[in-house]
């Protein structure tokens, strides 16, 4: 998520604007023996022979928060797309008042939800393998993917991603909940989730919890074959490049892409830039 100073006071630019209507549909799926209606929607959907990009969200995200940044990405690289909301945000299954995320938040997506996401919607991916096009966290969740998963990927795309815990991380977080607390930043994120607390205590509590700081999956991602671009903003408040550069040293396929005057949001601080630079990835893997 990225933050603006607008006199004197913190907003979250992904929740100003209600954004555009978008028509959804919901499939229940089994998570770890508990079931969970999935918030969800196709792009593109009559090109079936055409490569599938699933886009995941950032940390406050939804389906709805990405706009008509999917479509645009999708049109533009002649690709079918898949927008989901995850458990506990957009109108998915919230998450229940006394459920706390624990450290491995991210591992459970990636492991257990994305996977079983794909079959409930019938999506083969030992036949069609899917591309991956992920922010902030859910930059995180589709490394993770990729490094255990990587015979049913064809590629990734990961916007300021995070492959560990550092302090400016923690500070703009600390201030996303004064914000929460203080300004009207709860009633523009209920435009986008049903309970709006679901997608903000998950997200927000599991970063400032003191354990979390140790968080790391730098050791993990080594693992990952399929082609890799990774960008982020100069200006990210949310992480420094080490972060891609770090997936660079590890991975070493990856392809960087560092974008002056752009914070924590590449995909809506320069899209134009964003969906010409991931378009051409995709077409160049084939």
């Amino acid at each position: 998520m990225r933050r603006r100073l607008r006199s004197g006071r913190w907003v979250a630019a992904e929740a100003c604007a209600a954004g555009p209507a978008v028509s959804t549909a919901f499939v229940d799926i089994d998570w770890a023996g508990r079931p969970v209606r999935i918030e969800h929607q196709w792009l593109n959907a009559d090109r079936i022979d055409a490569p599938l990009i699933v886009f995941l969200h950032e940390g406050l995200g939804s389906l709805s928060m990405w706009r008509d940044f999917p479509q645009r990405l999708c049109d533009a690289s002649d690709c079918r797309g898949l927008v989901y909301s995850r458990p506990g945000y957009g109108r998915s299954t919230p998450r229940a008042a006394s459920e706390a995320w624990d450290l491995d938040f991210m591992h459970r997506q990636a492991h257990e939800v994305l996977p079983a996401l794909l079959k409930a919607l019938g999506v083969d991916v030992a036949v069609h393998r899917p591309w991956l096009f992920g922010h902030s966290d859910g930059g995180s969740i589709a490394l993770l993917y990729a490094a255990r998963f990587a015979q049913h990927l064809r590629g990734a795309i990961v916007l300021a991603p995070h492959i560990l815990v550092e302090e400016v991380s923690i500070t703009s977080i600390r201030q996303a909940r004064s914000a929460y607390l203080e300004t009207d930043l709860r009633q523009r994120l209920a435009r986008h989730h049903a309970d709006p607390d679901s997608a903000f205590y998950g997200w927000n509590d599991i970063w400032l919890h003191p354990p979390f700081r140790h968080w790391s999956i730098e050791g993990e991602i080594c693992a990952i074959q399929c082609p890799l671009l990774a960008v982020q903003g100069l200006d990210d408040e949310y992480g420094t490049l080490e972060q891609v550069r770090g997936i660079a040293r590890r991975v070493p396929q990856t392809r960087l892409l560092e974008l002056p005057n752009c914070g924590h949001s590449p995909h809506k601080d320069q899209p134009e830039r964003v969906i010409a630079e991931a378009a051409a990835f995709i077409q160049s893997v084939g």
